[in-house]
């Protein structure tokens, strides 16, 4: 079989699970309660990267562009209208390619695929950046090879060879010698708010479990969606 033929034909049943709304609306109806609970089971059932997630963003011209990064926490805040509100922190070089997408527009949408639970959720909304202090906090909270890391790598330049990458991080190395390794400026995080979830659940025969919520005048709408 050629390259231009090639084809992938693998198929499986997803047998593992079963989803409905009754499931979210035992967790008070709230998707945050209920998508932590799906993380916090993840994280239980011993799966590595449980919080990595594909971030897709919008190019500067128009092209959705994704990757995968890693989520650190779930957070709460009180917004100045006195409502809770939460959020998603990642962290990542402002200057790279996806730091000047969300720079331009903020809208983006995160994906978590847990393939050992056949579970996947789905996230429109917003990234905007955190403060110093929480960006502050978390670079502090990093081991100090990522730290030092964070300075030697111009993320998502060109570059002519890898020795020019190692080349800056000994550089970096002998800048903090003996010294606290401060947080560049131009590295630190985003709080992502949701409009959107969409949980996923693998079921039988292809018809697959899906619930979608919309967050409509602060309140969230439940809908089952066909497979």
């Amino acid at each position: 079989m050629s390259e231009a033929n090639k084809k992938y034909s693998e198929r499986r049943d997803f047998t593992r699970g079963t989803l409905s709304v009754d499931d979210i609306h035992a967790c008070g109806g709230s998707p945050w309660a209920f998508f932590s609970a799906w993380m916090d089971q993840a994280q239980l059932a011993g799966l590595e990267d449980y919080n990595a997630t594909v971030l897709s963003s919008l190019s500067l011209d128009g092209w959705p562009d994704g990757r995968v990064v890693l989520v650190r926490s779930i957070d709460s805040s009180q917004g100045a209208d006195g409502q809770e509100y939460k959020t998603l922190s990642l962290f990542t070089n402002f200057n790279s390619e996806k730091g000047r997408q969300l720079a331009a527009d903020s809208r983006c949408s995160l994906t978590f695929y847990w393939k050992e639970l056949e579970r996947q959720v789905r996230m429109l909304g917003r990234a905007v950046p955190l403060s110093d202090a929480e960006c502050d906090a978390y670079f502090a909270s990093r081991p100090r090879e990522s730290q030092l890391g964070a300075w030697a790598s111009h993320q998502s330049e060109v570059i002519d060879a890898r020795a020019t990458l190692d080349k800056r991080m000994e550089e970096a190395v002998r800048r903090f010698e003996g010294i606290t390794v401060e947080r560049p400026p131009h590295w630190g995080g985003y709080a992502f708010a949701p409009q959107v979830f969409e949980f996923w659940q693998g079921r039988a025969n292809r018809l697959h479990d899906r619930i979608r919520c919309t967050k409509e005048s602060g309140e969230w709408s439940l809908d089952r969606l066909s497979p």
